[in-house]
């Protein structure tokens, strides 16, 4: 029998995928636009906490927003009916967008018109962690009704991320068994450089650092001090 090939798939993918991510971060700088990528399972309050930092930050910068959904609409109308341009992008059943899917939703966009693009990537805790997608910045929202434990079982996602928010604060009361300090504890075990916010996108509790935090980024991106995030370590 002759010598059998094997192609390593997975590694050439993702080898792809972060030149091209690479190649999209020099895009951005040129353009002076930064570029955040948001991640959370379904339902933890992307598109809420989108809405109300709109509102806080509109008249500083201009916001745009890329929504990320294997089908439907519903979450950039929602962002439109906020004040900021959305588009759509519909990943036809994939899980997670990649460099590539990124740079064609920043062209229907037009991203050198806008101070900071937030991508809202396909919610999930899996697949999106493992994707380069050219942001400089990377933020992950868990919400409190999803329990303290998922640092322990998606661990990928939080190592990948700049900053945690913990969303759903007001609903500490009903969910006792989640313990805020632990789960900070655990998010620090897995990223100790990860900034940990505890907020509430429902009455807007904690706000104020997430906010500060957007600004500071832009800023330090704006004067070149900025450091592209390490590639994904999937």
């Amino acid at each position: 029998m002759g010598d059998l090939r094997v192609i390593e798939v997975k590694r050439s993918i993702f080898e792809d995928n972060n030149r091209d991510a690479d190649r999209l971060r020099d895009q951005l700088r040129r353009e002076n636009t930064l570029l955040i990528n948001l991640m959370s399972s379904p339902g933890a309050g992307k598109t809420t906490l989108l809405r109300r930092t709109i509102a806080l930050i509109r008249d500083e910068m201009k916001l745009g927003v890329m929504e990320a959904d294997i089908d439907g609409e519903v979450d950039a109308r929602a962002i439109e009916a906020a004040g900021a341009k959305a588009v759509q992008i519909h990943t036809g059943g994939m899980c997670h967008l990649d460099a590539d899917m990124t740079r064609q939703g920043l062209a229907a966009l037009g991203s050198e018109a806008f101070d900071l693009v937030v991508l809202e990537n396909v919610g999930n805790l899996v697949c999106p962690a493992e994707f380069d997608t050219g942001a400089m910045r990377n933020v992950m929202l868990l919400s409190v009704p999803e329990g303290d434990d998922k640092p322990l079982k998606y661990p990928l996602m939080f190592k990948n991320c700049q900053v945690a928010l913990i969303n759903k604060c007001d609903t500490l009361a009903v969910f006792d068994d989640f313990d805020c300090e632990r789960v900070k504890a655990r998010i620090l075990d897995r990223n100790p450089t990860c900034r940990v916010f505890f907020i509430s996108a429902k009455t807007g509790e904690g706000f104020e650092a997430w906010t500060d935090w957007l600004r500071e980024a832009l800023s330090q991106f704006r004067g070149g001090k900025l450091d592209a995030p390490v590639h994904f370590d999937a």
